[in-house]
Formats: structure tokens, C-alpha cells, sequence
């Protein structure tokens, strides 16, 4: 329907409320607001939220008849862009910044992790039965998945689930902890 009107023609429909010129203003500039996020902002999800605030703030003017020249539309489009990308570079600066003055008030120092008795610890992992044990050392030693470990022993990714639990539950008890 809107196809042949340029980007000024639209400029007016939309002061007037129309939802459809809205749409098409939106379907015109939100790739070019994207684009110019991506090259900005360098992250995909920013570029989508610049698209979002972007297209926000120009319905917003277009609504209240505020831009002056609608035949330079993409021009006002472009300036919004540079606009709110500087300011979000000014906000994440200053969040930066507040953030290594008072960072470390705002964070407490972890509290100390208890010392475990290795031997101890050796000794619970050898009272295990066989396949506990592999699952236990291939889950966390080796660093393997649930899928990696069933496969080496030729059992169920849901059973090795239940293998771990258990056999770290029997290690909590062995250990004497109290969680």
C-alpha cells in the first residue's frame, strides 16, 4: 500500500495516526538502524535494542509532527542513531567508573572455602564401587558430559545422572558434610 510513497510521504500519515505508515516506516529503517548498530556497537543484541530505542524515539517525533524536514527522514534517523549510541558509550563509561570507585563495597569477599583433607577425600573416591568411581573421575576429573561418560561405559546419559548423585551423596556422608 505504501510502496511507492517516499519516506516523507509517510512522515505526515504518521503525525495523523496512522498505524500502517508506522509499520512501513519501521520495515524502511529498522535493517539500516541494525546495521549501523552491528557496526557500533559490535554485538547483535545491542544492535537489536539500538533498533528498538531508535525507532521509539523516531515514531515519538513523527507522531508530534517535531522533525522539520521529513524529506530528510533517514538523515533524522542516522542522527538519532549517533545520539543514543553516545549516550549509551557515556552510560557504560560511567557505570565503569562507579563501578571501580564503589565496586568493592558493594561485593563482600567471598567467605573462605574449608580446606579438604586430600587423604581423606582419596579414600572416600576408593570406598566407591567401580562404575561410581569411573563416573565420579570422568565427570570431574576427566571434565567429561553426561553423553561422553555413558558412551564410555555403555549406559544411559539419565543413568549416569543418577550414578553421580548418588555417589556424590555418599561422598557429602564419607567427608562428614553437613549438606
Amino acid at each position: 500500500m505504501y510502496v511507492g510513497l517516499s519516506d516523507a510521504d509517510l512522515a505526515p500519515r504518521i503525525a495523523e495516526g496512522d498505524r500502517e505508515a508506522e509499520a512501513e516506516m519501521c520495515r524502511r529503517m529498522g535493517p539500516r538502524i541494525r546495521l549501523y548498530g552491528l557496526r557500533h556497537l559490535r554485538s547483535p543484541s545491542a544492535a537489536d535494542d539500538l533498533v528498538q530505542q531508535v525507532l521509539l524515539k523516531v515514531l515519538e517525533a513523527l507522531r508530534a509532527a517535531c522533525v522539520r524536514e521529513p524529506e530528510k527522514i533517514a538523515h533524522f534517523v542516522l542522527g538519532t542513531c549517533r545520539m543514543t549510541v553516545l549516550d549509551l558509550r557515556r552510560s557504560s563509561q560511567r557505570q565503569a567508573e562507579l563501578l571501580t570507585m564503589f565496586g568493592g563495597d558493594l561485593v563482600p569477599d567471598p567467605p573462605p572455602m574449608p580446606r579438604l583433607d586430600d587423604r581423606q577425600l582419596a579414600g572416600c573416591v576408593q570406598a566407591l564401587k567401580e562404575r561410581e568411581r569411573s563416573v565420579v573421575v570422568m565427570t570431574f576429573y576427566d571434565e567429561q558430559t553426561a553423553a561422553e561418560t555413558a558412551g564410555a561405559l555403555g549406559i544411559s546419559e539419565a543413568n549416569v545422572r543418577v550414578i553421580r548423585h548418588r555417589a556424590i551423596q555418599q561422598l557429602r556422608a564419607c567427608m562428614g558434610a553437613t549438606l
